[in-house]
């Protein structure tokens, strides 16, 4: 569904977010929770757990102090959530929210869904994330700090849509990490559509600017998984990504996503004791730490040389040609 974005338009946010009129003081957002963000707290759906949300806000609050981003808004994301809510809809696990300005939204966002190698299997299910990396070639979450950045908009192929065929671009927001998320650009990790063109066939077509040296250019189907999983990336729904890449559009602002390194060692450590979560301080979403038992966090030193060894040991394959279209 699209943004309803409650007691301000989005007209009004972005005028905001381009004048760089500050949140609430940084003393202030560092002392408790303000009265109206108490109720989106929590680990219901479409709440933010609390741990989350006071990581956003400290690094928020650090960037803004250091001059880093000047937007109203800040960004974060859940991914030890499910892909789909009880009632059959995507589940809501990413979360923007602007304190000044008393809005909070929760929306559907996907997760890594990883690889299955001979030396690692370190694949996801469709519902819950079980394994985490910052390898790069991972196609995993790396959760902790990161800042948007530019966005790039490219040429993926021709669809079909109203019995005309028409290209199809899609925008990608560049994310900077730090510490364990440094390497991010590397990953090619950002945010972008739940949407891919799945090409099917080539059509001559000389006049497209888009056209290969013999005047053709691919087209296919266009494919929405809205809340499923992802190469790593940050997805969100199509309508709900125009929202959020307006916000953010030459505005940086922070995104925090959940869970790291530490937290995933932590809980699988609790998990592999029979400690209770809650009594040893840590969080995981309920449901999803019942279906996938104890989570898994793969660091780049360790799962990048599979991965580089099982790149080497794929076979020459000439380019892809795609059959002409009938």
């Amino acid at each position: 569904m699209p943004f309803a974005w409650p007691h301000l338009t989005l007209a009004v946010l972005l005028a905001a977010a381009i004048s760089g009129v500050p949140p609430a003081d940084a003393a202030q957002q560092t002392s408790r929770i303000p009265g109206w963000l108490q109720k989106h707290v929590g680990t219901a759906e479409g709440q933010i757990a609390p741990v989350v949300l006071q990581r956003a806000r400290a690094l928020y609050e650090r960037k803004r102090r250091q001059g880093k981003v000047r937007n109203p808004c800040y960004l974060a994301k859940d991914a030890t959530r499910p892909s789909t809510a009880r009632n059959g809809k995507p589940g809501r696990r990413f979360y923007v929210i602007c304190e000044q300005r008393k809005f909070f939204r929760a929306v559907s966002s996907g997760y890594g869904n990883g690889r299955k190698l001979k030396r690692a299997n370190f694949s996801n299910g469709r519902q819950c994330a079980r394994n985490f990396s910052n390898a790069e070639g991972s196609k995993l979450t790396a959760g902790g700090a990161y800042v948007t950045a530019e966005t790039r908009t490219s040429f993926k192929g021709y669809h079909r849509q109203s019995g005309k065929r028409r290209a199809f671009h899609r925008t990608f927001l560049l994310f900077d990490g730090e510490g364990d998320t440094a390497n991010a650009r590397e990953r090619a990790i950002g945010g972008h559509p739940a949407v891919f063109l799945k090409w099917q066939c080539r059509f001559k077509n000389p006049k497209s600017p888009h056209a290969d040296k013999d005047g053709y250019v691919p087209y296919g189907k266009l494919v929405n998984y809205t809340g499923g999983r992802s190469n790593g990336c940050t997805t969100w729904s199509p309508s709900e990504s125009r929202e959020i890449l307006s916000l953010v559009e030459g505005n940086p602002t922070t995104l925090y996503i959940y869970p790291e390194g530490r937290d995933i060692n932590a809980v699988a450590n609790a998990v592999r004791k029979r400690t209770s979560l809650a009594n040893a301080g840590l969080y995981w979403n309920a449901s999803c730490l019942k279906a996938i038992g104890t989570p898994k966090f793969w660091p780049k030193r360790k799962l990048q040389p599979i991965i580089n060894e099982w790149r080497r040991s794929l076979p020459k394959r000439p380019p892809l040609e795609l059959p002409i279209c009938k």
